[in-house]
């Protein structure tokens, strides 16, 4: 857990070090910036930022996964949907960079 919490406030300083040398922020107001900005403004703390990121880090890869298995059997029930989504994936990526 201490490793964890180190490495998030290591991540979040590097953030906050670029943010600070970036030419046009609109191009990097992420929500970790957000985060950022508003420990800057004094609305949360340096602890709120790290607990927002941390739980945004361990929470992604589990919606993520449920996500996707729902998705790929909704996928598999729907052929239809299927092939119209192969069909796509040819027209943008060309033939040759199917995924099937």
């Amino acid at each position: 857990s201490k490793d964890l919490k180190g490495a998030m406030e290591i991540l979040i300083e590097q953030k906050r070090q670029k943010l600070s040398t970036v030419e046009k922020l609109d191009e990097h107001m992420d929500f970790a910036s957000q985060l950022i900005f508003a420990q800057n403004r004094g609305d949360l703390t340096a602890e709120n930022v790290n607990q927002c990121v941390l739980e945004m880090m361990i929470a992604a890869p589990d919606t993520l996964s449920v996500t996707l298995f729902f998705m790929l059997i909704l996928i598999a029930e729907h052929p239809t949907v299927e092939e119209e989504m192969m069909r796509e994936i040819d027209t943008v990526m060309g033939k040759q960079k199917s995924l099937m």
